[in-house]
């Protein structure tokens, strides 16, 4: 079968081309620039706890080699601190990371993987599709054909894939606008990230509301400035002016030395296609949405888009065409991306609005504090993972179902496991591998080796109906799991997101729990050719 098309060598793209190679799937990235990235310190991004153990997985490296996790973070307005943060097991911190570095780590990945190539000096300039696959169009140096199972594009904002499917692009332009300045210099808070609200210090340029500042490796911090509505131009005599007057308001007076590294202009937008798959073609990341005001990070979405994205077409690839489960791809995704904004379309006028009686409310500011910390820290409705409990991936009317901590659709716990092989691993790190995941909750396994229990009790039983199940299923047994009871079944998607938990071993039910997972029953040879017409009708 053919390789998937990746349009597009950024985190996004490069994260998709190694998630599909985890599973078996070659893929070729077609990178229309000369396959080196800028180096731009301030041209960062900050990963949640999640997405960065994703890409952690992914390319087997650790990301704190060229990222910072924060110790703390703290909110000030005015002279006073409103809110401070510990990072700890309980909340991980954020990884502050630019973007060159975390591209630089995924085309290392890349780069020793045989399953996955990247051309460079290849941009897209025509897309075809028929019932059998895809054919894409190459510019560059030579004009090249290539042809693809499925074309995921990745290819950002502007993207050629979705103008070339004529897909519409809705929603709002320069929601926000940052001054951004990369600087060394030490401040008072090592290894803490803040957000200043109305600085006290009078500013020569345009008054900036909101300063944040997120240390880098190396005694570097990006400082970013919420400038005013409109389109006034931002000078480097302006810029350096709010970097001198910052630093000497948050070093008691005066400037201290300082080096300026790289500065910007951040520009936020709020945009969400209509349609995320046509046929065998599909969007991903900035190509299908872009979102990141009030301290959101739009890339963590975009990689869950890969996440999401990668095992269904693993499935497909492997064991024919399932239109329910790749259909299921937009669903999911589209309605958490639309929650995000539809979030922050709500909070922008109690943030930004300045004015009207809520204003005035004893303890408003408080409360803005609060929400513009949820979205810089990746919590709550502005920044927490989503869920997919309204999933059409969901199965329906399961009689042994039992409640655990995590609710059905969202990501699991990371706990410890034990693998078939009887080591002890992180349940993260059994995720992508193409396979479902059956827990099953057996206090006292973590104690005894694996050969004194793994064919006594119940153990025959279950791990003759995960052979029956009509996917690959992996078995891994706890010592326990947040809110499960001893001999509680859960049952997890390769995305890490919980499908359900049942009340022992139901082989019945596990079986119609995996089977909805996958999307259904495999798909005759008829149905594959009526989805393949289907997709023939969308040809570009």
């Amino acid at each position: 079968m053919d390789p998937v098309i990746i349009v597009g060598a950024g985190p996004v793209g490069l994260t998709l081309a190694l998630a599909l190679a985890r599973q078996q799937v070659p893929s070729v990235v077609l990178d229309e620039g000369p396959g080196k990235d800028e180096h731009r310190l301030a041209r960062t991004v900050v990963l949640r706890e999640d997405t960065a153990a994703l890409l952690e997985r992914l390319t087997g490296a650790s990301l704190d080699d060229a990222g910072v996790r924060w110790s703390g973070w703290r909110s000030m307005r005015r002279k006073q601190v409103t809110q401070e943060v510990a990072f700890d097991d309980a909340e991980p911190a954020p990884l502050h990371i630019a973007q060159h570095a975390l591209t630089g780590f995924l085309r290392a990945a890349l780069a020793g993987e045989r399953l996955a190539k990247v051309a460079v000096d290849s941009r897209l300039d025509t897309v075809e599709q028929e019932s059998s696959g895809v054919t894409a169009h190459t510019r560059g140096p030579q004009g090249t054909w290539w042809r693809g199972s499925y074309l995921i594009g990745c290819d950002g904002p502007r993207s050629t894939v979705r103008k070339l499917l004529d897909i519409r692009f809705p929603g709002r332009t320069a929601v926000e606008r940052h001054a951004v300045a990369a600087l060394r210099a030490e401040l008072p808070w090592d290894g803490e990230a803040l957000l200043h609200r109305t600085p006290p210090w009078r500013t020569s340029g345009p008054p900036a509301s909101e300063v944040t500042g997120r240390p880098l490796p190396d005694g570097v911090w990006r400082l970013d400035w919420l400038l005013p509505p409109g389109k006034d131009l931002v000078t480097p005599e302006v810029l350096v002016a709010c970097v001198r007057e910052t630093l000497a308001g948050w070093s008691g007076g005066s400037t201290p030395p300082y080096e300026l590294l790289d500065t910007g202009v951040h520009t936020v937008h709020h945009r969400l296609a209509r349609r995320w798959r046509v046929g065998r073609v599909f969007l991903a990341g900035d190509a299908a949405h872009l979102l990141g005001t009030l301290g959101a990070q739009g890339l963590d979405e975009g990689l869950r888009d890969a996440d999401n994205l990668a095992w269904k077409l693993a499935l497909a690839w492997h064991h024919g065409p399932h239109e329910a489960l790749l259909d299921s791809y937009q669903t999911e995704r589209r309605a958490v991306v639309a929650a995000r904004l539809r979030a922050a379309d709500q909070a922008l006028p109690l943030l930004r609005g300045g004015g009207g009686i809520r204003a005035y409310v004893p303890g408003a500011a408080r409360g803005h504090d609060a929400l513009l910390t949820d979205g810089h820290l990746g919590r709550g409705p502005l920044g927490a993972p989503g869920t997919y409990a309204g999933s059409p991936l969901a199965p329906r009317h399961l009689e042994a179902e039992t409640p655990v901590a995590t609710a059905p659709g969202a990501p699991v716990e990371d706990v410890r496991v034990t693998a078939e092989d009887g080591s002890f691993v992180r349940l993260r790190d059994r995720l992508g591998r193409g396979a479902l995941l059956v827990l099953l909750i057996a206090p006292g396994t973590g104690v005894w080796e694996r050969r004194h229990w793994v064919g006594a009790g119940i153990m025959p039983r279950l791990a003759a109906a995960v052979t029956a199940l009509p996917c690959p299923a992996e078995l891994l047994v706890a010592e326990s799991y947040p809110g499960a009871a001893a001999h509680t079944v859960l049952l997890i998607r390769p995305d890490g997101h919980l499908v359900t938990a049942l009340n022992g071993v139901r082989a019945a039910d596990l079986y119609a729990a995996a089977e909805a997972a996958v999307g259904g029953p495999a798909q005759t040879a008829e149905e594959t050719s009526a989805a393949g017409a289907t997709a023939g009708s969308a040809t570009t």
